[in-house]
């Protein structure tokens, strides 16, 4: 007789004292038929042939797919996954929670906080990723086809963070369509924070909280944007920029210095026109 398996009502499975959340596995790890609440079965075999593929990580108890390449040093905390054919550096360090999808790679030093998901994309070393970070998914790209029908544009790049970068909570960076989605050396990125696709951002920038950069803009190096900033898409911004809080680029900026107001202009015009509506508002 075949011997079954219950799923319980939170639809997780138990295999040898770990916990697998059956909605995150891979495809082909899954029963043909997806279970129900009302007590669905399935078989032993199934079961495992999924403890084949997913390991328990001996530093921290994580999960792992048998075709990740990840350094002995590497701690990956107890609630925390890792998917096929993923390249984990040395002195890594994953929180629980934590979605490694497949053939993401994390250079060395590199720190991952809780409920970050990271897919399409590749991470530089000594980085810090702060809780619920997400990295690598489609971008907002969409288009009338002949009939009216909205249809979703393709986006099959990745996403590449530099080397000693720091992105804050709740973040979001979108993986490219065109080009891929980048962020230089060293740059800075505060919390809820969103990078649209095909985005590139030099190195040593400053990004505040709630910064929204349209898709496909082009920032130089040692750029700041104070919070609440706006970027339009397919904007450039030459190099040591700096944005004044709440302010809106609508067209490139070629000249280095600062700027403000919405539309984003000279920080010294910004307060003349500041200076001007004070005078006529009285």
């Amino acid at each position: 007789m075949t011997l079954l398996r219950k799923i319980n009502p939170y639809n997780i499975i138990s295999r040898n004292r770990h916990f697998f959340f059956a909605t995150t596995l891979n495809c082909s790890t899954l029963p043909t038929r997806q279970p129900s609440f009302s007590g669905s079965v399935i078989p032993e075999e199934n079961a495992r042939k999924d403890d084949e593929v997913f390991e328990k990580w001996q530093n921290g108890g994580g999960i792992f797919h048998k075709s990740a390449c990840i350094d002995p040093t590497a701690h990956v905390e107890l609630g925390a996954y890792i998917h096929a054919r993923c390249h984990i550096c040395a002195n890594v360090h994953i929180g629980s929670g934590a979605i490694i999808g497949p053939d993401v790679t994390i250079g060395q030093s590199t720190t991952i906080g809780y409920n970050a998901a990271l897919t399409n994309c590749t991470i530089g070393h000594s980085c810090v990723i702060h809780n619920g970070v997400c990295i690598g998914q489609d971008g907002f790209g969409f288009y009338l086809d002949e009939h009216g029908n909205m249809m979703k544009k393709p986006q099959t790049l990745k996403a590449r963070i530099g080397n000693h970068v720091e992105i804050g909570a709740n973040s979001c960076i979108d993986r490219g369509s065109w080009r891929d989605t980048t962020v230089g050396d060293s740059s800075k990125i505060d919390n809820l924070v969103q990078i649209g696709h095909n985005v590139v951002i030099g190195k040593n920038c400053m990004l505040c909280g709630q910064v929204g950069i349209a898709g496909s803009v082009t920032v130089g190096d040692y750029v700041t944007f104070g919070g609440r900033v706006a970027v339009r898409d397919h904007v450039s911004i030459v190099s040591k920029v700096r944005l004044a809080a709440n302010s809106c680029v609508t067209k490139d900026i070629n000249v280095p210095g600062d700027y403000g107001g919405f539309p984003a202009v000279p920080i010294h015009e910004w307060r003349r026109q500041l200076a001007t509506h004070r005078r006529n508002s009285k």
